[in-house]
């Protein structure tokens, strides 16, 4: 046996422990210098599994001098997705490396490390270094960065499913690009838990030159996985949509008195903060044992409430997906998640916080807002008997995040072109990547383009005399290491005690729909807006009656795929009748209703209601794919009927179907015989149907910031979202009039397509439709299906206290069958 692996063998028999055979069969992989993606579980060591290799490696070089040696330059590079994370696998780490009397440094380079550390770490960098994608850039964006990474051997990129697919990943391809172009021979590792197409997935974070020889490495572990239900006492008195699930409040309680510590999941931060302030109202004898943690809350609660629940201190804590991913609370008993998580693997991803070490089971229990997410849980736990889980489906060539990235290596060291432009090739994003594409970013980067080719301020890079481009402009440079990253969002004010205590950040449009003395519930208390001052909201703490609860925009989570193909077939079971699962027998009630007023569609039927009331006609379509899919079929369908006659809709949607609305009757089976779901034309009669020049200027406000055609602003002077948005439109319409093919106008439009309205997705659902059978049912009052679409019409025009109570009454009668 090597030597290294002995000193490993005999550190895991000290622990009274030894590795899992998976977990060796890692280490001989690595150790033939190979690279890979590790599927594994939560909690079942997959962290030992890719940095003990490191370790092995280090004795085996070093025999007799491998606890002596020190300040031996990076040698492993570790990159997670959140900050949170990297806390916890710092820690793992350097209990591995002390117990060895290995002296190498284990520390985290990340948004909530010290200046002082990072300006160390610019000296000497440790050992081993944890950090983000955000930051691994901006290392790059660093003079002497070839330097600090000439030693490296090995990068792991943790939780590999939550980065690829969005531009945070492409950004990950990218880093990893450039210090293979440095080492050829660095062995870059994935960890995923929970994904579908996971060969797609090593094949992104390898790139096409490394695939074919990249391992896939399975563990034999199989996470058993307890999922209940909470039921309402009578579903039929149950809400039917509008609702945050407090009505069951009552049967949460108990669970929370049980041992043990408990993880409550909400899937937007604002029904975090409802949950906490709910559950505080009914026991306050909690309070010093529940805590919330959201993503807009200071570094500093957040950081207080994972320590204390990792001690043991906190019995409850009320979450967002913060505390999704990976974070090692040992102390967590059980899981409770409200409302439908719209995925699988989502889920799968919360159920795993519970149980979080190897061979230990997870429990967690489903607290419906509303009757219809019964059938939600039915096929969540039947995903869970399949091991049914979503993919994640990379992006292509979003030329924003490669501007970014090159002006990033032009502030540091500059690049040589040609050198880049091979390496960029290399990643799976931008292997098609084109020569005329390539030539027009560096014209961007270099002249500003055709369009601003008269200002200095975007004429961002010079070329020395051996042909390096290079950033010497300080200001500009500046500019651009404050703005590295591909998270755009709408903007964040500070909120602050007046006295100075920070709470977190809240979103611009909200706050600017109040005033001075309005109070509002954030970070678990009630508090009063004194002042806005300087981008910060100062705030007091109130006793004034409140009802405000912050909302952030995209908060809203659509169905997934895989949940969309599940919650068809538990449609299909209740069609027939013949089920065992207790969330369908519960929900029976309603289901009836639903026979009684219109049918329950099955696999060959697609179900069209149309009714009458006082606001006009309508028609609810049921295609069951989701939120984003419904915008832009919605859309269409409304396009097409109007193509036959005159006549105007609203619309409404939410996942299970939409609605148009008009006040004259639609004729709904004229346009089914001239063929409404066609995919003929699809893409123009989409973009035709919407203000596809708006929904594409929405977008560019994202591409602009992260290409660097907008500032933000400085710390503590942060430029208001208006201020942005004006910015970034003005471009766009620049860019419309004079440089109608730019690449970032093309990028928009993409985007709009194949992020907002789901083309791909939207195609397969048309395909479906048409080999359906598709029903139409004319009824005299609105289906338990139609009614919560019609409920979220409501939402946008009334506030939420007149919302509820014109539910309930609504609710009473169509109840009366």
């Amino acid at each position: 046996m090597p030597h290294g692996l002995q000193i490993v063998e005999k550190w895991f028999a000290e622990k009274g422990q030894q590795p899992f055979e998976w977990q060796r069969n890692v280490w001989k992989v690595m150790a033939d210098g190979k690279s890979g993606l590790v599927n594994a579980p939560t909690g079942s060591g997959k962290t030992l599994a890719l940095f003990i290799p490191s370790l092995i490696r280090w004795v085996e070089e070093y025999p007799d001098s491998y606890k002596d040696r020190e300040n031996n330059g990076l040698q492993l590079l570790w990159i997670t997705p959140l900050r949170a994370l990297a806390k916890d696998i710092e820690q793992a780490m350097l209990e591995v490396v002390v117990d060895m009397g290995i002296k190498w440094i284990v520390q985290r380079r990340t948004g909530d490390v010290s200046s002082s550390i990072k300006q160390k770490q610019k000296n000497q960098m440790p050992e081993v270094l944890i950090t983000t994608p955000e930051s691994l850039h901006i290392l790059l964006a660093q003079k002497g960065y070839p330097k600090r990474f000439r030693n490296l051997k090995t990068v792991v990129v943790d939780e590999w499913h939550e980065l690829i697919g969005s531009k945070r990943g492409t950004q990950t391809e990218l880093g990893i690009s450039r210090l293979r172009g440095m080492n050829p021979d660095l062995q870059v590792w994935g960890i995923s838990a929970t994904i579908g197409n996971l060969e797609e997935a090593r094949d992104t974070l390898l790139g096409p030159a490394h695939s074919k020889t990249g391992q896939i490495m399975k563990t034999d572990i199989q996470k058993k996985i307890h999922a209940y239900s909470i039921l309402p006492d009578d579903v039929e008195r149950f809400p039917w949509s509008g609702h945050l699930g407090i009505q069951l409040l009552p049967k949460i309680l108990p669970l929370l008195d049980e041992p043990g510590s408990t993880l409550i999941f909400t899937n937007t931060r604002s029904q975090s903060e409802i949950w906490f302030r709910n559950i505080l109202e009914a026991k306050p004898e909690l309070a010093g044992t529940i805590a919330l943690h959201h993503g807009s809350l200071s570094s500093d609660i957040r950081n207080w409430v994972e320590d204390a629940l990792h001690d043991g201190i906190l019995k409850t804590v009320v979450c967002t997906s913060s505390l999704d991913l990976g974070v090692d609370f040992r102390p967590v008993d059980k899981v409770i998640q409200i409302g439908s998580p719209k995925g699988v693997s989502r889920f799968l991803q919360r159920a795993g916080r519970s149980g979080h070490s190897p061979g230990a089971e997870s429990n967690i229990w489903f607290v419906p807002t509303n009757a219809l997410e019964l059938i939600e849980a039915a096929a969540l736990k039947d995903a869970i008997d399949k091991n049914e889980v979503e993919s994640r489906i990379p992006i292509l060539k979003p030329f924003d995040v490669l501007i970014q990235y090159l002006v990033t290596l032009a502030v540091s060291e500059g690049f040589q072109p040609d050198q880049i432009y091979d390496e960029v090739k290399k990643t799976f994003t931008y292997q098609t990547l084109r020569d005329d594409e390539w030539s027009s970013i560096l014209n961007f980067i270099h002249t500003g383009g055709a369009s601003l080719s008269r200002y200095d301020e975007y004429s961002k890079t010079e070329i020395d005399s051996d042909g390096t481009w290079k950033v010497n402009d300080r200001k500009i440079a500046q500019r651009h290491r404050m703005s590295i990253g591909t998270i755009t969002s709408d903007t964040m004010l500070r909120v602050k005690y007046l006295k100075g205590g920070n709470l977190g950040r809240i979103e611009e449009w909200f706050i600017s729909q109040l005033n001075t003395g309005d109070s509002f519930w954030f970070a678990g208390r009630n508090l009063e807006l004194v002042q806005i001052k300087n981008m910060t909201v100062f705030v007091r703490k109130t006793k004034k009656a409140s009802s405000k609860v912050p909302s952030w925009l995209g908060g809203r989570m659509s169905l997934s795929s895989n949940m969309s193909q599940l919650l068809r077939e538990k449609f299909r079971e209740a069609s027939l009748g013949d089920t065992e699962s207790e969330d369908l027998q519960a929900i029976q009630p309603i289901l009836d209703i639903q026979k009684r007023r219109s049918v329950i569609p099955n696999d060959d039927q697609f179900l069209i209601e149309k009714s009458w009331s006082k606001e006009g006609c309508h028609c609810f379509f049921f295609p069951f794919e989701g939120r984003y899919v419904h915008e832009g079929l919605s859309a269409l369908v409304a396009h097409r009927i109007s193509k036959i006659t005159p006549i105007t809709f609203s619309i409404a949607m939410n996942d299970y179907g939409f609605e148009l609305l008009s006040d004259q009757d639609i004729p709904i089976q004229k346009a089914l015989a001239n063929n409404l779901f066609s995919q003929e034309n699809l893409i123009r009669d989409i973009l035709s149907s919407l203000n596809d020049t708006e929904l594409a200027k929405r977008k560019f406000r994202g591409i602009s910031q992260i290409a660097g055609l907008v500032f933000s602003g400085f710390p503590g002077n942060k430029k208001a979202g208006k201020h942005l948005q004006m910015s970034s439109s003005l471009f766009f319409d620049v860019f419309m009039e004079y440089e109608p093919d730019h690449l970032l106008l093309q990028q928009a439009y993409d985007e709009v397509l194949s992020q907002q309205l789901d083309e791909s997705r939207l195609r397969r659902a048309l395909n479906r439709i048409s080999r359906q059978e598709v029903v139409v049912k004319e009824i005299d009052r609105f289906s338990p299906l139609a009614f919560p679409i019609y409920v979220d019409r409501l939402r946008e025009r009334l506030s939420s206290e007149k919302l509820l109570d014109r539910i309930l009454k609504m609710q009473k009668n169509l109840e009366k069958d």
